[in-house]
C-alpha cells in the first residue's frame, strides 16, 4: 500500500478546519496539520500575494481522487492548490494511516 501527502492550501484557517474535518469525517484522510504561509503566485497576467493556509494531509494512495473531488466541491477558490506527493512511511505510522481511512 502506497500513502501520500495532500498539500492544499486555503485563504482561512476555518476554511483549511471546515474542510479537514469534512475529509475526515468521510475517513479519507487520517490527520491534517495547519501552517501559516505568504504565498506570491501568478493571477490573472499580475504578480498577487497573500497570507494562505496550508494543510498537509497524510492518506492512502487510492484516496487521492475522492480527497481532491471533495475539496474541489467545498474550496472557495476558483483554482485551489491540491497538490498529491508520494511519501514513504516507518510501519506503525503507516499502519496508523491505514486504519483511520477508508
Amino acid at each position: 500500500m502506497g500513502f501520500i501527502i495532500i498539500k492544499i492550501t486555503c485563504p482561512t484557517i476555518e476554511e483549511a478546519r471546515r474542510i479537514s474535518t469534512h475529509l475526515l469525517q468521510k475517513k479519507l484522510i487520517s490527520s491534517a496539520n495547519f501552517f501559516p504561509v505568504k504565498s506570491f503566485f501568478w493571477w490573472k497576467d499580475k504578480i498577487d500575494n497573500s497570507n494562505e493556509i496550508v494543510t498537509i494531509a497524510k492518506t492512502r494512495k487510492e484516496n487521492w481522487e475522492k480527497v481532491k473531488s471533495e475539496v474541489k466541491k467545498m474550496h472557495s477558490y476558483e483554482t485551489p492548490c491540491i497538490l498529491k506527493i508520494d511519501v514513504e512511511a516507518n510501519e506503525d505510522f503507516g499502519s496508523w494511516v491505514k486504519s483511520e481511512t477508508k
